[in-house]
This record gives structure tokens, sequence and C-alpha cells, in this order.
């Protein structure tokens, strides 16, 4: 049997917080190699691929980093404080497994805690706002002074990586950290495999970003003959919005303002003729 979400499983298992994406843009150009294209990486490290001849005028984007942290300080007691890639609320990721990458390509694992975060020692501790400046990384290791933690070759800027617990469950349904956005990567592999098989192929260009989650990710890069950008990212879930995690989201707008209205006109009304919940 074909394990089709192989390419999900083993991109998620890539650390690839933002500025670290190295190892994931390669896996998505060998992954297109195999399908049978030509990838090609962009000055900033993204991967873009023609799924066919001519000229490509419209290009698909989906975005191969993720949240994460850096190491912003080595502590007294033999923790780290870390400063945030991405947005995030700190206490998502509190009691969250990680991994530590040095620049001597060593890899340490620890946890994201709250500050004296036993209830025994501090009966406060569910009251305690919880930043990254209340927060540390404790490493699997005999640590307790900054010297320790210099001996094991861990330095400011070295990235640290949070555990993504992914899971494939007996319902179908799929739960990881980072499908935002390697579920959107996997939808283009899947595309990409589906053309290569039926045999068609279409001026149209996949782009691999690796800079959204800092707002930059799809600045630039593309083909010089690119006139249309379609980006499969998250749909926003939550109240007060109308997505559906059983529903394709055409998003109207963000933070930064509206999108094309022709372009998202053009898509609802593909989606209804295709009959895909929208």
């Amino acid at each position: 049997m074909t394990d089709t979400l192989r390419w999900l499983r083993e991109l998620i298992a890539i650390d690839s917080p933002t500025g670290f994406t190295k190892q994931a843009a390669q896996y998505t150009h060998e992954v297109l190699t195999q399908i049978g294209y030509e990838p090609e990486f962009t000055n900033k490290g993204a991967v873009r691929c023609t799924l066919g001849k001519g000229e490509p005028k419209l290009s698909i984007a989906a975005h191969l980093d993720t949240l994460g942290g850096i190491v912003e300080e080595l502590c007294n007691n033999g923790t780290l404080r870390i400063s945030m890639i991405g947005s995030y609320p700190p206490n998502s990721f509190e009691g969250c497994y990680v991994r530590v990458h040095t620049h001597e390509q060593k890899v340490y694992t620890g946890s994201l805690l709250l500050d004296n975060p036993s209830a025994h020692a501090n009966k406060e501790v569910g009251k305690t706002e919880r930043s990254l400046r209340s927060m540390h990384v404790r490493i699997d290791e005999q640590v307790s002074s900054k010297d320790d933690i210099l001996a094991l070759g861990i330095r400011g800027g070295d990235f640290v990586c949070f555990e993504p617990h992914y899971q494939e469950l007996p319902s179908g349904y799929i739960k990881s950290r980072f499908m935002d956005n390697k579920a959107g990567c996997f939808v283009l592999f899947e595309l990409a495999a589906k053309l290569k098989q039926l045999g068609k192929e279409f001026p149209v260009e996949l782009y691999f970003s690796n800079y959204e989650e800092v707002g930059h990710g799809g600045a630039g890069g593309y083909s010089p003959t690119i006139q249309e950008l379609l980006v499969i990212d998250m749909g926003v879930v939550g109240e007060g919005v109308s997505g559906s995690e059983c529903a394709v989201s055409i998003c109207a707008k963000d933070s930064s303002g509206p999108y094309d209205y022709e372009m998202r006109s053009t898509l609802r009304r593909l989606a209804e003729e295709k009959k895909i919940p929208c």
C-alpha cells in the first residue's frame, strides 16, 4: 500500500524555524526531483519549481518555516532564556519538549518551563504570567551554571525547535504542531505528483517560501514572468470568524489589509462549481 502521508510526516519531523530552514528546503528539492521536476533554490533559500513548459504566469506558494526560538541568554543556574521566532503566546508551548541545535551540529533536548514551576514549591504557579522572561529552557544534561552550558557548546544564537508531536489517528485526522504550513507544502507535493502521474503540464510555478513567520517570506524570488500569486496557508478558526477545519477558507483580509477582490471572486466561483466547501 502506498504511504500517502510519508512526505507530510517526514517534512514535519524536520526542524525548520524561520532562519533554520536549509534542511527542509533541501528535502523539498529532493521530493520534487524524485517526482520528476527540476526545482531550484532562490538566493534567499526558498524553493521554486515549474510544472510545465513555457513561462509561468501563476505561482502557488506555501511556506516551509515554522515558529520557534533562539537562545538569547545563558543563565547562571544552567538554564536558557530564548527569544521568540514568529509570534505566539508562550503558554501554548509551556512544557513542550525542545531541541537546541548548536553551531557545531550538536543537538540537545530539553523542555520549555515556567520559572520555579513546581506547585509544591510555588503557590503562585497558576497565577504567574507566562512570558519568555518568566520561562526558561531546561537542558536534559547535568548542568547548573553558565560554564556548564558553555562546555556543551551551546551559545547565544543557537536555534531552539519545538517538538511537533505528530500523530496519525484511526479517525483519519492528523494532529501536530506546524501543520501551518507544512500541510500546505504537502498539498503542493501531492499536486505535483498527480500532474506528473497524469502526464499533464501547466505553466505554473510552485514556490516554497522560508521567511513567512517573520513577514517577508513571499516578498520576492518568483520567476520574472509571474503575474498572479495564490498562497496556500492555514485558515483561521475561532470565535468571530467563519473558518472551519472541514472547509476551505478564502481569506478576504488579514492585519495588513484586504486581498485582491477579483481573485477571491474567481476562487469562490471555482469552489462553488466544484462543490468544494468554503
